[in-house]
């Protein structure tokens, strides 16, 4: 590895072609200059320079050590720009949610993306396994899940809860019993059973038998389409809040009132002790107020 500080002597040696004028204006002596040159020198194995009097030439070695610092130069002052200016509209941020959360963030990371055109935001939906690995392993800036981390190398924090819902069909009256609901029919997706297995078991204790024996009527794993069969009649559903805020007919969603409400927690996680950019607080930021908005939609 070239000295730094050597091969900057050098290049500003070579660019005001003067040993005196060079300590002037490296804030040195000319004998150090010229110690610097020669210890340059006896690292390269070569020398540098031809003297002649007051005046110097470059030899081949030199001119190819030239370029080699004014590169290195260009690259250092590249470095401290980037440094120096941490611009919270500028640059990636990658993160990583569930399907339904994904599809109520990205139309506010769309409006951040138009007002700053130099910001690139990678959403990606997927399960919560890979979002603790996507995050541990730096691929993923931030990830939003249901529990806090237990990983030593994760830390998160709390930003609020979603609600499950059961959605029943509009323009008529909610079912009064269980029977009335089965009798609907269920309308299925990947998170489904488990989401029923939760809240119908909570609400109907004594008559739900258990998701896997629900009358199914449906199943889609399009997390956008899970509520259209539902608005259109043919059966019922359950989603979290964030699903359906997310649906551009939200206003048209009946969402049936339950007493035992059930929530899952969400917690915006990264990497412990890691200090994020400008660009990934302002997103963080955005995140934790759309989740605040949860079940305030219009």
């Amino acid at each position: 590895m070239l000295n730094a500080t050597w091969l900057e002597t050098f290049a500003t040696l070579c660019d005001v072609g003067h040993f005196t004028r060079a300590a002037a204006a490296l804030n040195m002596t000319q004998p150090g200059v010229s110690q610097h040159v020669k210890k340059l020198e006896a690292q390269i194995g070569q020398p540098l320079l031809t003297r002649d009097g007051k005046s110097f030439s470059l030899t081949p070695a030199g001119e190819t050590v030239l370029i080699i610092a004014r590169r290195r130069r260009a690259e250092d002052a590249a470095l401290q720009g980037e440094l120096q200016t941490d611009d919270p509209d500028r640059g990636q941020v990658s993160i990583a949610c569930s399907g339904s959360l994904a599809l109520l963030l990205y139309p506010r990371f769309m409006d951040v993306m138009a007002e700053a055109p130099g910001l690139s935001i990678v959403l990606e939906a997927m399960p919560q396994a890979r979002i603790l690995e996507g995050v541990i392993a730096g691929h993923v800036d931030l990830g939003i899940v249901d529990h806090s981390p237990t990983h030593p190398r994760l830390q998160g924090e709390s930003v609020g809860q979603d609600e499950l819902c059961l959605l029943v069909p509009p323009d008529r009256m909610p079912p009064q019993s269980f029977a009335e609901l089965d009798t609907l029919g269920f309308i299925a997706h990947p998170d489904g059973l488990a989401y029923a297995d939760e809240l119908l078991g909570a609400n109907f204790p004594d008559a739900h038998p258990g998701a896997d024996r629900l009358r199914r009527r449906s199943f889609i794993n399009q997390i956008g389409q899970i509520p259209e069969p539902v608005l259109r009649g043919i059966g019922y559903t359950i989603l979290p809040r964030s699903g359906v805020d997310a649906h551009p007919w939200r206003h048209r969603l009946q969402v049936m009132q339950l007493p035992k409400p059930v929530r899952h927690d969400l917690w915006l996680i990264q990497r412990r002790n890691r200090c994020l950019p400008a660009r990934a607080r302002r997103i963080h930021a955005e995140i934790t107020g759309v989740i605040a908005g949860l079940g305030r939609q219009g």
